[in-house]
């Protein structure tokens, strides 16, 4: 049962996750360390600093991050094999750098070291539940995210990452590599 709203959205969860829940009888744990009020004074801090005057340049820059990711993902950013590589990771940290320099302590919990910093203290619970059991763990989130996962569970020795493309691939996501769209 998803009984956040915010998670509703995701189709993931309401369209592959649960149904194979209930085939491959995995559990599922909420790690997310976001919720509404964090979002709205996320939204509300933005708001101002886009609005003063005495920060525009700033928000130019923080402006010019969005663009270079926009730019770069265009055209790719519904590929999953993209989506999963170190190019799509090299651009999100490149992008996302000047919103977390300028605003990160600003903008409370909800900037972005800060966020991700909790996100991933209730992954490693999860991680570290079950370390040495030779488990698979599937971790969802925003692809944005990904990178700065990755760097924390690559310090790891207790774990394997492993490729997503040949579960992409198991998945049909071939269609993506040869260039087609559905």
């Amino acid at each position: 049962e998803l009984t956040e709203p915010r998670a509703r959205v995701f189709a993931e969860y309401r369209e592959s996750l649960f149904d194979l829940s209930d085939e491959m009888k995995f559990e599922m744990v909420g790690t997310a360390g976001w919720n509404t009020h964090m979002n709205d004074y996320r939204r509300n801090a933005l708001n101002a600093i886009r609005d003063n005057p005495d920060r525009a340049a700033e928000w130019a820059e923080y402006e010019a991050g969005t663009n270079y990711m926009n730019d770069a993902f265009e055209g790719r950013g519904d590929d999953p094999y993209f989506v999963n590589s170190d190019e799509y990771d090299a651009i999100t940290k490149k992008g996302l750098e000047p919103y977390d320099r300028l605003f990160n302590d600003e903008l409370g919990t909800g900037g972005w070291t800060i966020i991700n910093k909790a996100h991933y203290a209730n992954i490693e619970k999860g991680l570290d539940k079950y370390s040495m059991e030779g488990k698979r763990i599937l971790i969802t989130y925003g692809a944005g995210h990904k990178y700065w996962f990755l760097e924390q569970m690559r310090k790891r020795d207790d774990i394997k990452l492993l490729d997503v493309a040949p579960f992409l691939d198991a998945a049909g996501g071939l269609a993506f590599k040869e260039g087609a769209s559905e």
